[in-house]
């Protein structure tokens, strides 16, 4: 795989952090966020992220709003928002405002994680 690709991952929950980690780290360059907040901090100091996975439902600020703010501001960024409680219209209205590339659904399947990895980079897509 391509180890400069930069992926960042944001979610309230240490355990979703670690794995995604640990499916990720030896293929990708993976950068961890606990909260849209921190999210933003990251993007803010770190250059060439160019992929960002949300978890959808956090204190504070949602996947949705956290992907609004940082698409705002970096449009080349290809966001994508995973959740466990299914597609809602938030996220509906997202996609079709082009802020999210899609919704994946956890528990995540690496594959699938993978393959929407791997459609961006290879048709250099930047939604």
């Amino acid at each position: 795989m391509n180890k400069r690709v930069k992926l960042l991952f944001v979610d309230d929950e240490p355990i979703n952090l670690m794995l995604f980690e640990t499916c990720f780290g030896d293929s990708y360059s993976v950068i961890t966020a606990t909260s849209g907040d921190e999210g933003l901090t990251v993007l803010a100091n770190q250059t060439g992220i160019s992929i960002v996975f949300t978890d959808m439902k956090m204190p504070g600020m949602n996947g949705v709003e956290f992907a609004q703010k940082a698409k705002a501001m970096y449009p080349e960024i290809s966001f994508f928002i995973l959740t466990g409680y299914g597609l809602t219209d938030p996220i509906k209205e997202a996609i079709d405002a082009k802020i999210i590339v899609d919704c994946l659904f956890k528990p995540f399947e690496i594959e699938e994680v993978e393959r929407a990895i791997t459609n961006l980079t290879e048709s250099n897509i930047s939604l």
